[in-house]
């Protein structure tokens, strides 16, 4: 496949206050949330002292300099393109360096009533949708990576559905960075809107070739009454990377949003999710896994307010660390005065494989209403002896009996993934994740 054209990259250096790339024919409300954005990060970036940054610190990161590409991207390796190869059909739109790339992806046809296009295409088309959109849900004016994404971002993808409508085939968003001489930064913005009682299934899939770079996803996602989305990432960056990314969301009446995550590469991870439930009835399901070693940092941030009663949150994170790698889960659920019968679980269980591993958990209810059904915990600990006897007397090695546990341990998060090959995908980049470590991680 021939390379697509690349201009020279215009190197941003990063500072708080850093002016954005001048982009032709950009829309003056898109300008506007762009100087906004930037007038937020001249206070700076968030440091550990503020609660929900308390165990992430930005402060080598703010201090590089990054390059952003000037024009479309280039043609990606296809090793990387097979790695992220389902063995089912899907709708699949591809992002090289943070550029649509539409000689790369498929989309196919799509029923009446969806939409699937780049978010240029879709400015171009219909500028006020993405105008009422963007920005709508990811608040720039209190969230650093929603901030950030909103001042130098460029690229992304628009999908919306109309009321009742569905797509039989899940539409697959590949997100590849290729390697690059110099830090490369990449802002795309995906823009959801599930029209009533429709249905969406999502797959994310973030690879990249060795290098520095930062990657700054933003989703916002709005889903109406009844409808349903489904939202499986897998996250493998290099270790290299730093990858902040942020999902925010809105639940209408009966409304249902099902995720499941899992995080395997870059060393220095973030992954926020902000969701308001705003109809009773609603479910959120969060699903959360993270493999890593060395000194990988992963955070998994979330925050999911209830606004009105009869609601329901499940929320799920496992971590597997080794090495000094250090992993954190802070959890907030808030229950907003006049929110009864709200039902919230919360739980994080993190295994450590050596004494170097670091794991820090803050789940944290907030529950201003009465006639509600609410729980956290947390826990973390080393393989079972018990547990790995039990294997090695049965003629198992102690490096594949480590294994064994390990993928079990992951593997329960996986199987929240409903569709069995899209859960085959992810267990396959488990899997991988695991070898690259030297098997158990030890």
């Amino acid at each position: 496949m021939a390379a697509l054209a690349r201009k020279p990259a215009t190197t941003i250096p990063f500072g708080y206050g850093a002016e954005a790339v001048a982009r032709p024919n950009e829309p003056a409300w898109l300008t506007s949330k762009r100087a906004a954005a930037r007038a937020v990060l001249a206070a700076g970036l968030p440091s550990p002292r503020v609660e929900s940054w308390k165990y992430t610190n930005l402060q080598a990161f703010a201090t590089q300099a990054f390059a952003m590409l000037s024009d479309g991207p280039a043609d990606a390796p296809l090793a990387l393109l097979k790695q992220t190869t389902i063995d089912r059909p899907s709708h699949r739109v591809v992002f090289v360096d943070g550029r649509f790339a539409p000689a790369l992806s498929n989309v196919g046809a799509v029923p009446s009533g969806v939409t699937i296009r780049s978010l240029d295409d879709a400015i171009s088309s219909d500028e006020f949708v993405v105008a009422r959109r963007f920005g709508a849900l990811a608040d720039a004016s209190s969230n650093a990576i929603a901030a950030l994404n909103a001042a130098h971002g460029s690229g992304g993808v628009v999908i919306a559905l109309a009321r009742g409508a569905s797509l039989t085939e899940p539409v697959h968003l590949v997100f590849i960075a290729t390697a690059s001489d110099r830090a490369m930064a990449f802002h795309p913005r995906v823009l959801i809107e599930a029209g009533e009682g429709s249905a969406l299934t999502l797959i994310e899939s973030h690879v990249s070739e060795a290098g520095a770079y930062w990657s700054n996803p933003v989703a916002e996602i709005a889903v109406a009454r009844d409808a349903t989305v489904r939202h499986w990432t897998l996250q493998d960056q290099a270790r290299d990377a730093t990858h902040l990314a942020l999902n925010a969301v809105s639940l209408a009446q009966g409304a249902r949003y099902e995720s499941v995550l899992l995080a395997i590469g870059a060393g220095l991870a973030r992954h926020e999710f902000d969701v308001a439930i705003e109809g009773e009835h609603a479910e959120v399901s969060l699903d959360g896994g993270y493999l890593i070693g060395g000194t990988q940092h992963s955070d998994h941030t979330t925050r999911i307010v209830h606004k009105v009663g009869h609601a329901s949150t499940r929320e799920v994170y496992k971590g597997v660390l080794d090495g000094r790698a250090r992993g954190v889960f802070q959890g907030t659920i808030v229950v907003e005065p006049g929110a009864d019968k709200t039902d919230a679980h919360q739980l994080s269980r993190t295994l450590m494989l050596s004494v170097g591993a670091e794991a820090d958990a803050k789940p944290e209810l907030m529950i201003y209403a009465d006639d509600v059904k609410c729980s956290h915990g947390a826990s973390s600990g080393a393989l079972d002896p018990a547990q790995l006897f039990y294997l090695r007397s049965r003629g198992i090695g102690e490096a594949a009996a480590r294994a064994l546990l390990v993928e079990g341990f992951i593997a329960e998060t996986i199987e929240r993934i409903a569709d069995e090959k899209v859960r085959a995908y992810f267990t396959r980049a488990a899997g991988d994740g695991l070898r690259a470590h030297g098997g158990a991680l030890s």
